[in-house]
């Protein structure tokens, strides 16, 4: 589905790079998980996965189109939540009617239930928000348009407990519906066991995959279960010494 090959990025010339021959084959349908120390490349591997930053060398793949092409039939199937973001200072209605055409599965009575849950409505005005409440909204813009691929840069900072489980279950709706393949950035281990199916640990710059934890738990998982627990001591300890 998703091919990175042999990827090699710095963002300035002469600097150490941040990925250096890179490579990551993501499977249609699952659900990856990724930690990583701060600084390690994490945020710009979604960025590269994207298309939003081209490699220096290799090449990021998605259905077998190169992602520097940046095309529209690409595009309409992704989405990136990136941990920090703007929303222009317009009404909610008009960034739904401008964005949404872009994305050939959006469902506003899905970004209307969203919006519920948030206890946010239709006719909030985007440049009046906290940071809090803009994150609510494009969490659920997010979900609403039903992309194939969804890229997740701590989705759920900002949000308490109640909000965070509700996104994760809801997350795992989606993937269960659609057959999504959801990649998100955490440092939360249980939120990472909690979600994924695969857990992926890079190591210092320049990253790579340092281990690759494929999470065997049924679903809805049971966080307090003893292979819950035992998947959670297990990936507490290869991260301990980073």
């Amino acid at each position: 589905m998703l091919q990175v090959e042999n990827i090699s990025f710095s963002y300035r010339k002469g600097r150490k790079e941040v990925l250096s021959d890179f490579s990551l084959s993501l499977e249609a349908g699952r659900v990856y998980g990724l930690l990583g120390k701060n600084g390690a490349g994490k945020s710009t591997l979604l960025y590269l996965m994207s298309g939003l930053l081209a490699p220096k060398r290799g090449r990021v793949m998605y259905h077998d189109t190169d992602m520097r092409r940046r095309l529209p039939v690409t595009l309409q199937d992704m989405f990136l939540v990136p941990e920090e973001f703007e929303l222009p200072p317009i009404s909610l209605v008009s960034y739904i009617e401008l964005n949404s055409k872009f994305y050939p599965r959006f469902s506003k009575e899905d970004m209307v239930k969203y919006l519920h849950f948030f206890e946010m409505d239709m006719d909030a005005d985007l440049g009046a928000l906290s940071m809090g409440q803009k994150k609510k909204i494009f969490m659920s813009f997010a979900l609403a348009t039903n992309t194939s691929l969804l890229l997740m840069d701590e989705p759920y900072g900002q949000m308490d407990v109640k909000m965070r489980f509700y996104l994760e279950d809801e997350v795992i709706r989606l993937w269960k519906e659609l057959g999504s393949t959801v990649v998100f950035i955490t440092h939360n281990i249980e939120e990472a066991v909690y979600l994924a199916e695969r857990v992926l640990i890079l190591s210092n710059k320049p990253a790579k995959i340092k281990e690759e934890v494929r999470i065997d738990l049924p679903r809805p998982r049971d966080i307090t279960s003893s292979q819950f627990i035992e998947y959670r001591n297990y990936i507490t300890d290869k991260i301990k010494w980073w």
